[in-house]
């Protein structure tokens, strides 16, 4: 699936010419952080996340092999032209699958989950290997960005220095070699990485290449985190380039994104004082006390209505 120019972010743009020029790749938050940036360059892309549709599987007691066209077509049908896949989707049992059925519904796949470990030398080379493959898989058919996470310790356990070094020495190598694919690499949170007043996250802010390795921040996560929003998303500063997106009532998931306990019009306001143009990703999620009115796909499509009005998209 070829992706035309007009599909690619002002930043991704410039940061293709500069690799072609034999130049560094920039960071997708490039122009964020720089006088440049302004109001007038606010243009961020609407995408969707897939996890929500595995729970939806794991309840209907589907494999993803099973269900991918539901997924894919129900998202298509919400209103949506990107979808943010897991590896999962692209394992070699449901891959041709996968590719066949993005190309039907006409869905960029743009950005792409890939979680693996990096604080452990040998676990972190396997999963450098198995993230490269897999976008030599990716490139054709229109990946832009992998985003991983870095793995947590058994029982969350905080990891060493020693430790963090690593993970971040790894990232920086995995970075390097997607680099070289023509792919972007994006680190991404989840709360461990928040413990301690996110010392982790903040490692990995200050340990890592930003001409390697970008930021997706969600921000939902980041308030359970013990994080205010607006400071999180300044402390990513030039390296933001994909927003999660999720919101909460009472501190409980709610089953589409909407008004809740997080005021996204603030999250809107700083996005457009930076002109900012990557992605923003509604990813919903369920929980054992979120209620389920209805079904996926009408929470997907109001989701899709809330974050145009609220984005201004």
């Amino acid at each position: 699936m070829a992706i035309s120019p007009k599909h690619l972010t002002r930043r991704e743009l410039l940061a293709g010419a500069a690799t072609l020029a034999g130049g560094t790749l920039l960071s997708p938050g490039f122009f964020s952080g720089s006088a440049e940036a302004s109001a007038s360059h606010y243009d961020p892309r609407l995408s969707v996340q897939i996890y929500v549709w595995t729970q939806h599987f794991e309840s209907q007691r589907k494999t993803i092999v099973d269900g991918v066209e539901e997924a894919l077509a129900a998202i298509q049908r919400a209103g949506y032209g990107r979808v943010e896949l897991t590896s999962d989707f692209f394992r070699p049992e449901v891959r041709t699958k996968t590719v066949a059925l993005l190309a039907k519904y006409n869905l960029e796949p743009a950005t792409t989950y890939a979680g693996a470990t990096m604080h452990e030398a040998p676990a972190a080379e396997r999963a450098i290997r198995e993230i490269l493959k897999l976008g030599r898989v990716l490139k054709p058919v229109g990946t832009r960005w992998i985003v991983t996470n870095p793995g947590p310790k058994p029982g969350q356990a905080r990891k060493t220095d020693n430790e963090l070094n690593t993970q971040a020495r790894y990232l920086n190598q995995l970075g390097r070699g997607l680099r070289k694919q023509g792919i972007g690499l994006m680190i991404h949170h989840h709360t461990p990485e928040l413990a301690d007043n996110a010392r982790e996250w903040r490692h990995l802010l200050q340990h890592t290449d930003p001409s390697l390795i970008s930021c997706c921040v969600d921000v939902e996560w980041a308030v359970r985190g013990g994080q205010e929003p607006l400071a999180f998303l300044r402390e990513a500063r030039n390296r933001l380039a994909s927003l999660h997106l999720r919101n909460s009532k009472a501190g409980v998931w709610m089953e589409d994104f909407d008004e809740g306990d997080i005021d996204y019009r603030q999250v809107t306001n700083y996005l457009k004082q930076i002109g900012y143009d990557g992605y923003l990703v509604v990813e919903l999620a369920y929980e054992k006390k979120t209620a389920i009115t209805r079904p996926l796909e009408e929470d997907l499509r109001l989701s899709r209505l809330y974050a145009e009005k609220v984005f201004g998209l």
